[in-house]
């Protein structure tokens, strides 16, 4: 059985219940993710995207978005945001594969938590990492590095998706970003 192949741009849609088979019920939804994300710039600050793949066997899920002028760190803590949003039910296990280095080691290694404590003082993208907090405590989520570009073939869609959402046509503001 192949597993359902969804592309959406720009927009988030909630990883669930199949439409098709409305005996399911939450008690039988598979509540284990396994997400892979990543960000670009083109220029830094420059266009810029993200790329989110989500799996929940049999599910597949693509997400990606541009923005006009963005950095780098950005695309990549937005690409973790949203793919944590969209998920449907709170509680889920979380694994997520990063090759954000500023992502994955300011959690995993607690940096955020004392950020978070300070108000973010001095500290860079303060309004995605409080956003980020928010929907990251409603699950429980590890986070594991890959190397970049180096085969994996989950991180290396996510890079491409993160590439044409900044090379699109129909880019979207980055409210938060502020050339500092």
């Amino acid at each position: 059985m192949q597993p359902e192949r969804f592309m959406e741009t720009g927009r988030i849609v909630k990883l669930g219940i199949n439409p098709a088979k409305p005996q399911q019920n939450k008690r039988e939804m598979n509540k284990t993710i396994t997400v892979y994300t990543d960000g670009a710039a083109q220029g830094n600050p420059g266009r810029g995207g993200y790329g989110v793949v989500l799996l929940a066997p049999p599910h597949r899920k693509e997400i990606s978005a541009g923005y006009r002028l963005t950095t780098n760190n950005r695309m990549e803590l937005l690409a973790v945001i949203t793919a944590l949003e969209a998920l449907k039910y709170d509680g889920c296990d979380v694994t997520i594969y990063s090759d954000s280095r500023y992502v994955v080691d300011a959690v995993e290694k607690g940096w955020v938590f004392g950020w978070e404590k300070k108000a973010f003082k001095e500290k860079k993208n303060p309004d995605l990492w409080a956003r980020f907090l928010q929907v990251y405590r409603k699950h429980r989520v590890r986070f594991v590095w890959v190397k970049g570009h180096d085969g994996n073939p989950e991180n290396e869609r996510c890079d491409a998706l993160a590439v044409a959402a900044a090379n699109g046509d129909h880019l979207l503001e980055d409210t938060g970003y502020s050339p500092s």
